[in-house]
């Protein structure tokens, strides 16, 4: 009998379950309210669009450098400068296929198999799974409300000798940031104790009321992980970006060229265009605040008041403790039985996720204050 890999034994991405299933009885005729998926329902930018068909009528598509094109990299490097103050040179920034290729680059490059990377729980469940196939122990660091879903200095102090941290603000799936002070702590422990800081930033420019900070600003040596999926409305180009200390440069460039040769061609071609695009872009993000409204408003009506403060990016983290112990099951069921979809606690907290969920409210107004509805109906 032939062998498989343990490294593929790694726990399912159930988000990915849910909108199968989603789908599933959407195609049998049901009216299907999505709040499981966390991307934007709006199109990529109108001139993101121009530049894609411009490069299709006028580009060979063929292979770039492994780090992407190099005028796309300038505009990241003034992004940087715009947006944090912060100067970035362009040869630390690489162009990858997706955030999610810059996390199996930086894993790679930064961690050997055996290595310990701690990460907030609850957190984004891709952080857990790619660690776990590459060999790489997990360290869940247990976040409370009173830490804002958080890891704190405290926490990474107890959890034994680590190689790294991640961590994301805002938050997949609770939405909570971290404030100037309370990164330069993470980066200062950090740095202080010899272990890598990865912040994922893919979020930023999703916030309500408060700014979004980048760990370069507290550790211009901190590996920052950022994408065009979520602010910039282009989840489906599968184009993101790394910023690498200069000592793993070499090592993500090689890595990078041989799993991927080049990130997607028409997608650089189409990003550069996406700095451009900020007014339309901010439309976007005050649908989103109406939408976040909508939710804080209205779930505590249905019976669902415990909820995480959800300061940015576009989800609201519920504790459903008074209705399940099981809420793998209770999604499942709010499916079936009123057409809303939204994503179970194991996938962000395998410990604690059995009395969680997650709502994205990355859709229309509309379908917000209908799941509202129906959920009051079906809670009560």
């Amino acid at each position: 009998m032939l062998k498989p890999s343990r490294r593929g034994q790694v726990a399912p991405f159930i988000v990915m379950d849910v909108m199968s299933a989603a789908a599933a009885q959407e195609a049998a005729g049901d009216d299907v309210l999505h709040l499981e998926v966390g991307q934007p329902s709006t199109a990529a930018p109108r001139a993101v669009l121009e530049a894609a068909k411009t490069a299709l009528d006028q580009d060979r598509l063929g292979y770039t450098l492994a780090y992407g094109f190099p005028s796309l990299r300038e505009r990241i490097a003034q992004h940087y400068k715009d947006w944090y103050g912060v100067e970035v040179p362009v040869d630390r920034i690489c162009v990858t296929t997706g955030s999610s290729g810059a996390f199996q680059l930086t894993f790679l490059a930064a961690f050997d198999s055996g290595d310990r990377v701690a990460l907030a729980a609850p957190g984004y469940p891709a952080y857990r799974n790619i660690l776990s196939a590459l060999g790489i122990e997990v360290v869940d660091l247990p976040t409370e409300a009173k830490d804002r879903f958080q890891p704190t200095v405290e926490r990474l102090e107890a959890a034994g000798d680590l190689d790294g941290v991640i961590v994301a603000s805002p938050s997949n799936p609770t939405g909570t940031m971290l404030d100037e002070t309370a990164m330069a702590k993470l980066t200062g422990w950090c740095k202080a104790n010899g272990v890598r800081f990865i912040s994922d930033e893919i979020y930023h420019g999703i916030n309500f009321g408060i700014r979004s900070v980048s760990a370069l600003e507290s550790d211009p040596d901190a590996m920052i992980i950022n994408s065009f999926s979520k602010y910039f409305s282009m989840t489906g180009w599968r184009i993101g970006w790394m910023i690498a200390p200069p000592d793993l440069l070499r090592s993500v460039e090689c890595l990078a060229a041989n799993f991927f040769i080049s990130p997607p061609t028409l997608s650089q071609f189409a990003a550069e265009a996406a700095f451009d695009c900020h007014e339309e872009l901010q439309a976007n993000v005050i649908r989103y605040a109406a939408n976040r409204e909508v939710l804080l408003n209205d779930l505590p009506g249905a019976g669902l008041s415990d909820l995480a403060p959800a300061d940015g990016a576009f989800y609201i983290y519920a504790d459903v403790a008074r209705f399940t112990n099981d809420s793998v099951s209770f999604c499942q069921r709010m499916l079936k039985e009123i057409g809303v979809a939204s994503t179970p606690g194991p996938d962000f907290d395998p410990t604690r996720g059995h009395h969680t969920l997650r709502f994205s409210f990355a859709g229309a107004t509309e379908d917000m204050a209908e799941a509202c509805k129906r959920l009051k109906g079906w809670l009560a």
